[in-house]
């Protein structure tokens, strides 16, 4: 949505607590436009799905065929509420709240075309890490270079496609020189081009004319899984605890100890040994017979997808 579609700061009025709910989550004191206070107006008649209604949407879009782009629609539809919630949190960080939405939008059609529902996950929960990825990186996107030159960003983009580029064909890391030839320019320049995006940057360093949006708004959490790959540890999560409980609860205790799947911490065979009082070559042989049981294909299927999938 434009900047021009935008009404002036004299035209935009606070929202009359008449024309939201508690699902929208909006503050009565947030400045919204005219256009924005119609968008809420009208979301807010759409009824939210009842877990069941929500259930047999998602397996009509699964199964494809004519009614499957309406049913994708209906239950975008019905969740356009949670995009508006989400996108209030990012108000002030360099794009206006119509866009926010916008953007937030795109990620909620991108969770109704991925969703699967036979997983167990609630479409809601599966859907806020698509809107917020796809707000987030539209914030970084649209936000001003920070104090690099904006033909030195154009450099850099060059070269890192050209240096994936090489890395592909040479099954290596290109040298200095490789990249000034695949580039045409001097090794100087590639040298002037690395220390441009080198040079360390408080994290602190406001962006644009933002006094109040800094740097370190837009770093990436690496602790943060993206999203796709946060709903299929979920997942792994779910059905890894699924195949355990086929275990009785000695064998059950032994593998989460063996493979640290509770704390993250591998015990080797004599920790185990000295925490059960048992011989280790015993603990072995319960380790064996718990393993066994797991590699069965009946619950082994599951798991084994997640391994494809690497």
């Amino acid at each position: 949505m434009k900047e021009d579609n935008i009404k002036t700061s004299n035209e935009i009025k606070i929202i009359d607590e008449k024309f939201f709910d508690d699902d929208l989550l909006i503050d009565i004191n947030v400045p919204i436009d005219d256009s924005v206070k119609l968008y809420l107006k009208e979301i807010g008649k759409v009824e939210l799905l009842k877990p069941l209604e929500e259930l047999e949407i998602a397996k009509t879009i699964s199964n494809g065929g004519r009614d499957a782009e309406a049913a994708k629609i209906k239950l975008i539809q019905a969740n356009l509420r949670l995009v508006v919630s989400i996108a209030k949190r990012y108000l002030g960080r360099g794009l206006n709240f119509l866009d926010l939405i916008q953007e937030g939008n795109i990620g909620l059609m991108k969770a109704a075309e991925k969703f699967d529902s036979d997983r167990g996950f609630k479409f809601s929960t599966y859907a806020t890490w698509w809107i917020k990825q796809a707000i987030t990186r539209a914030i970084a996107d649209k936000a001003h270079a920070i104090r690099v030159p904006v033909h030195m960003v154009e450099n850099l983009y060059r070269l890192r496609k050209i240096s994936n580029d090489l890395t592909h064909q040479l099954k290596r890391k290109p040298t200095d020189d490789e990249l000034a030839s695949a580039m045409k320019v001097s090794k100087d320049k590639i040298d002037e081009i690395l220390k441009a995006v080198k040079e360390p940057i408080s994290l602190e360093t406001p962006l644009g004319k933002e006094e109040d949006v800094k740097l370190s708004d837009f770093i990436e959490d690496e602790a943060i899984l993206q999203p796709e790959d946060y709903v299929t540890n979920e997942f792994l999560k779910t059905d890894l605890n699924k195949a355990l409980e086929e275990l009785n609860e000695r064998e059950r205790h032994l593998i989460n100890l063996r493979f640290g799947l509770e704390d993250g911490q591998q015990r080797s065979l004599d920790e185990v040994s000295r925490l059960f009082q048992i011989p280790r070559e015993r603990v072995r042989q319960i380790e064996f017979k718990a393993l066994r049981k797991l590699r069965h294909p009946v619950r082994s299927s599951k798991l084994r997808d997640y391994l494809d999938d690497e």
